[in-house]
């Protein structure tokens, strides 16, 4: 079997979407399974990720939730597979793991629905997704061993996919988050923003206003 992964992050690199990936694939191969990488990080698909893509048995996309949807960047690329895919005459199977910045992963449900409806619309079976809360904290973690500590709930949700792909089989979408106090999660959060905030000269104040709300106009 082979099987694409798929980063949905805008980013280039150093994204928590590739991370969840380089701890899933070792999964799939010990298995047996050729795995192939690809990065759409661009809204325009380059045609050997299409061809690419189109000659994978099963599909797995990593990426991050954007306003509980997709990516604009992604819709842009799904939308460029359709026609490749819809016309291949094969019928992949999907599965997504969808990061949240959110403590919660069923926030990702609405991001889920989106990925299951492209399926049916171009003529591929869904498995099933995973919603995943406190992404934000991946990179810190991403040299944790995959169940240790914080990682114990994703390296349970990254098994049991590898085990549904090895055996063809979907289920419904199942959301988790990371092992970490929720508190702490919020804490650190609001310690990076603060961070970020001065390293472009703002100040704190700054991260409260809202656009347009000194608008004279």
């Amino acid at each position: 079997m082979r099987i694409a992964l798929i980063n949905g992050s805008p980013k280039r690199r150093g994204s928590a979407s590739g991370c969840i990936l380089q701890h899933l694939q070792p999964l799939l191969e010990q298995d047996g399974h050729a795995t192939a990488a690809f990065s759409l990080h661009n809204p325009e698909l380059a045609p050997q990720d299409a061809q690419g893509i189109g000659e994978c048995d099963v599909l797995i996309f990593a990426l991050p939730l954007y306003v509980d949807g997709l990516p604009s960047h992604l819709v842009s690329c799904l939308m460029q597979l359709e026609e490749s895919l819809a016309g291949s005459g094969r019928r992949q199977t999907v599965y997504a793991i969808v990061n949240c910045g959110f403590y919660e992963g069923h926030q990702a449900k609405w991001a889920l629905n989106i990925l299951e409806n492209w399926c049916h619309r171009t003529g591929l079976r869904w498995g099933y997704g995973i919603g995943l809360g406190a992404g934000g904290m991946l990179l810190s973690v991403e040299n944790v061993p995959l169940g240790a500590g914080p990682t114990k709930s994703l390296a349970q949700a990254l098994r049991q996919l590898a085990s549904r792909v090895s055996q063809g089989a979907g289920g419904e979408n199942m959301f988790t988050t990371m092992n970490f106090p929720k508190l702490l999660y919020k804490l650190a959060a609001e310690i990076g923003w603060c961070r970020s905030a001065k390293a472009n000269g703002l100040k704190i104040r700054d991260l409260s206003k809202r656009r347009g709300a000194d608008s004279r106009g």
